[in-house]
């Protein structure tokens, strides 16, 4: 039972902020969008902006976009290729990998070197750095379990949106918007909310969109929860595994890269259990699209296409949605002129299923900031019977080849799930950030370990030869 209160409350906001997006890996970009040595974007991570870069060695940064002198950014760009940042307040000015390379009058208004150490200094690398299948993500806590690690056995499912080809996605956008929403909402409904469909969406099933002639074909399919991430299915017709592809509108060339790519245990929950992965969310608010909608009005061709989001909390009652296409980089360009145009359609700012989904999110977050809300418990309870026993048993390793807890039919396990992990960070406080004094005798960051060398740490951010910041408890 979920109290309807905490979908528009300041005060759990205020703690979500702290204590879940300032502790937990958030996505942030692709390597696709950084391909090329000078290259960067700017992200957010709620207040605090990141300059995403790919430094002239190669390697991927992300670095608070604060001047170390008096607070100025130091990219007002969005996007762009440079080999270094200047304040625009005073001058200061950083290379792409973050050091310090240029103070004016360093001497005469600091005394050089003796009054204030340049040697050494960089812009604040982001605690934590990893990176799966191109996907960047950072976390503000220095002490966070490595990327893989928390992603657990959702890697099973990211490979499908994420590694179709030895070469993986490229991304296009991202796209941008706000909704009067609040971010939990989107990330629930994408993590497993099937039940929706038949009443949200009925009228994209009616224009004929789709193949399948009615939305209730969803509850065929399954939910799965596994490490910290889940997701549906769509319940496929009988064939063979090439036959299944090209059902849901892959071509052969695509189709023989992604039996390539794919272990036997991926390429069976579609081939021998006839499943194809569909939403999908990994906590706290990063989600996935696949779908296959028809582009043509009139062809019964099907085109695929694939999306990942963030929902970007503003406030308690605003979200900024952050949405990318993303295509194998190996499909051909008449594919990728058709899947984009298939994204558009259903998920982009303007897409049929936006505009429906919206709707109930934006009139949910406004009824949920009322007095009456706080005395109600909202029902949460699907698949559960009043004893708390299933209402259907998970499926068995010889029903369903994948992992984590996989069920047929409607259910509220994943969003449970979801809210689970949400709830345990918002009671556990946080320790107190160390402060960092600029200036001063620097320290080495600790390096990347050949354990776990995909974690970026502070260290690996860190340039390995130079000392970061002075560090105080």
């Amino acid at each position: 039972m979920i109290p309807a209160h905490i979908y528009n409350d300041k005060e759990i906001f205020e703690l979500e902020k702290e204590r879940l997006f300032g502790r937990s890996w958030l996505f942030v970009a692709h390597e696709s969008e950084v391909p090329e040595a000078g290259d960067y974007v700017v992200r957010r991570v709620l207040e605090d902006s990141f300059i995403i870069s790919r430094d002239e060695k190669g390697e991927i940064r992300a670095l608070f976009n604060m001047c170390l002198h008096r607070g100025m950014q130091v990219c007002r760009a969005e996007m762009g290729n440079a080999s270094h940042f200047r304040c625009p307040y005073h001058g200061w000015s950083y290379r792409n990998d973050g050091r310090i390379v240029g103070l004016p009058f360093h001497k005469e208004a600091y005394g050089g070197e003796e009054g204030f150490k340049k040697k050494g200094q960089t812009l604040l690398p982001a605690p934590s750095l990893g990176v799966y299948n191109g996907l960047i993500f950072i976390s503000l806590d220095p002490d966070a379990e490595p990327l893989e690690d928390f992603l657990g056995d959702f890697k099973f499912y990211m490979d499908y949106y994420t590694k179709q080809s030895a070469d993986g996605i490229e991304l296009r956008g991202p796209q941008r918007w706000r909704v009067k929403a609040n971010w939990k909402i989107g990330a629930e409904n994408f993590a497993g909310d099937m039940y929706h469909t038949p009443q949200t969406h009925t009228s994209v099933v009616e224009i004929g969109l789709f193949r399948e002639p009615k939305a209730e074909k969803r509850k065929d399919g399954t939910t799965y929860w596994a490490g910290n991430g889940g997701g549906t299915t769509y319940k496929l017709p009988e064939g063979t595994l090439e036959e299944r592809l090209r059902y849901v509108g892959y071509p052969d060339d695509m189709i023989a890269r992604m039996k390539e790519q794919w272990s036997q245990e991926q390429l069976d929950v579609v081939g021998k259990d006839g499943f194809m992965v569909s939403a999908a969310s990994v906590f706290p608010n990063m989600s996935f699209v696949h779908n296959w909608p028809r582009v043509e009005e009139d062809s019964d061709e099907v085109l695929p296409f694939i999306s990942i989001r963030q929902w970007q909390p503003i406030s308690e009652d605003e979200t900024e949605i952050v949405s990318w296409f993303a295509v194998d980089k190996n499909a051909s360009e008449e594919f990728k002129a058709l899947s984009y145009k298939a994204y558009l359609m259903c998920f982009g700012s303007g897409g049929m299923f936006e505009q429906d989904d919206v709707e109930n999110w934006v009139s949910l977050t406004s009824t949920a900031g009322g007095p009456m809300a706080r005395r109600l418990l909202l029902n949460s309870r699907m698949g559960m019977l009043e004893n708390g026993q299933n209402v259907v048993e998970p499926l068995t390793s010889d029903e369903y080849s994948g992992p984590g807890s996989t069920r047929i039919g409607y259910s509220e396990y994943n969003q449970r799930e979801l809210l689970l992990r949400w709830a345990d960070h918002l009671e556990r406080p946080m320790e107190k950030a160390a402060q960092l004094h600029v200036g001063t005798d620097p320290i080495q960051a600790p390096a990347a370990t050949e354990a776990d060398p995909s974690r970026a740490a502070v260290g690996s951010t860190a340039i390995p030869a130079d000392p970061i910041l002075t560090k105080e408890a």
